[in-house]
């Protein structure tokens, strides 16, 4: 039987920045485990936190940048010019595609963010290890049947690339970061179904104690330009977040998810950033000690003027976007009437308003919005405009959610380019 009140086995509550940071003190003073990170890593984000001093200030991001390609080998389903614009291992929708889509990005659509190569996996042999301290006894391993037979939830969520929209600090912001060049398309919304990983960890045996999840994924170790194998990618959870609204994901838009997005078993976790939500799970770590990984030591973090020299917390939520389905450098017919859509997403709150300007921000009207908004999704809008002056103009969306933050005008500068949030200026020529 599935145990169904939370505190009968672990104190949910937690601050997600006040969290590394205990996790931090923790690791110092012995009681912690960082496979795969440096000491001296771990050292300088301890000092930025204030619970050491002393340390060099100067961190070098170690993010490999990837380039344009006209292929994309590793991945599995085809990816059209019209839909896809391909990155190194990676393919970026074209968000002008997503117009006849619906509220859902089909699988055909969705963005694809690869470490290494897309795994080929076999869902009848496939098995999910759960393991650990954090756990009463030796853990329990879980087959795709197994996990279908446990109550299904289903969740409506999008999952983005901590790194969409880096381009825009170059084009828009004039400066230099590393990694992928995406513009506003490494998003996607669906429906995801599967079991709730709370279920899961409980049927494991999941200990008070536990203070840590860390699922790993089953695609081939990640080696950066330099050489170095840092494993197959993994990434720690707070318990808390495990227990709340994450789920093991055997389905998308009502069929079994495809290769190129996790099959057969994948993580979502609701808001976060993507990188969280690993694809083609093989084992989770349940952890009586705090747990660290590359994946949030050397990446996602911000590092930069803006932020203490060795860098901020871990990123956990996602930020405020907007973007237009149309695309780059459109021409748009003056004296008609034309209907501009796109979609906002916030990973705080529900988009609550979208303004959209057509003079490059001298006058802006309230968008019309076509869904309900809800946590952890997007939101479709749209806005008449019939241009009279011919010529180049900029195109602006800004979205309002209901913490009250608003889109800014610029994006506080970080090395490796992570959560741009600000105003795109979408260029257009009216002829």
């Amino acid at each position: 039987m599935i145990p169904t009140d939370v505190s009968e086995t672990v104190d949910t509550t937690t601050d997600e920045a006040a969290y590394d940071r205990r996790r931090l003190r923790q690791w110092l003073a012995g009681r912690a485990r960082a496979d795969g990170v440096d000491r001296r890593d771990l050292l300088r984000m301890l000092a930025a936190t204030g619970l050491v001093t002393g340390l060099p200030t100067a961190f070098a991001a170690s993010a490999r940048a990837a380039a344009p390609a006209a292929s994309a080998p590793g991945i599995v389903k085809p990816l059209p010019e019209e839909w896809f614009t391909v990155r190194g291992t990676n393919a970026e929708a074209n968000f002008a595609a997503f117009a006849d889509t619906g509220h859902h990005t089909p699988a055909s659509r969705f963005f694809v963010r690869n470490h290494t190569s897309t795994p080929r996996l076999d869902s009848d042999t496939w098995t999910l290890k759960v393991w650990g301290d954090g756990l009463t006894g030796e853990g329990r391993d879980f087959t795709l049947d197994d996990l279908k037979s446990l109550p299904a939830t289903s969740r409506s969520s999008f999952v983005e690339c901590a790194g969409n929209g880096r381009s825009f600090f170059t084009s828009q912001q004039g400066q230099s970061v590393s990694g992928t060049a995406w513009t506003l398309g490494a998003i996607g919304s669906a429906r995801w179904r599967g079991a709730r990983l709370a279920d899961v960890l409980r049927l494991a045996g999941l200990r008070r104690a536990a203070v840590d999840v860390l699922p790993r994924g089953l695609d081939a170790d990640y080696v950066t330009a330099d050489g170095a194998n840092l494993g197959r990618v993994r990434r720690p959870l707070p318990v808390a977040k495990a227990l709340d609204d994450v789920l093991l994901a055997y389905e998308m838009n009502g069929e079994p998810l495809p290769a190129d997005h996790g099959a057969p078993v994948r993580l979502i976790v609701p808001s976060w950033i993507g990188i969280a939500s690993i694809k083609w799970i093989g084992d989770i770590e349940v952890a009586a000690e705090p747990l660290f990984s590359p994946w949030n030591t050397d990446f996602y973090r911000l590092f930069g003027d803006a932020y203490p020299p060795q860098g901020s917390d871990p990123l956990s939520r996602q930020t405020l976007k907007s973007a237009f389905e149309l695309p780059w450098n459109a021409d748009l017919a003056a004296h008609t009437g034309h209907r501009l859509t796109g979609r906002s997403w916030s990973g705080s709150g529900t988009v609550a308003r979208v303004d959209v300007s057509t003079d490059a921000g001298r006058t802006w009207r309230r968008a019309r919005l076509h869904d309900t908004a809800r946590r952890a999704d997007w939101v479709r809008w749209s806005v008449p405009w019939r241009p009279t002056a011919t010529g180049p103009t900029t195109l602006l969306a800004r979205a309002t959610d209901t913490t009250g933050r608003t889109q800014p005008a610029t994006t506080a500068y970080n090395t490796q380019g992570y959560l741009f949030d600000a105003v795109v200026r979408h260029p257009v020529t009216v002829t």
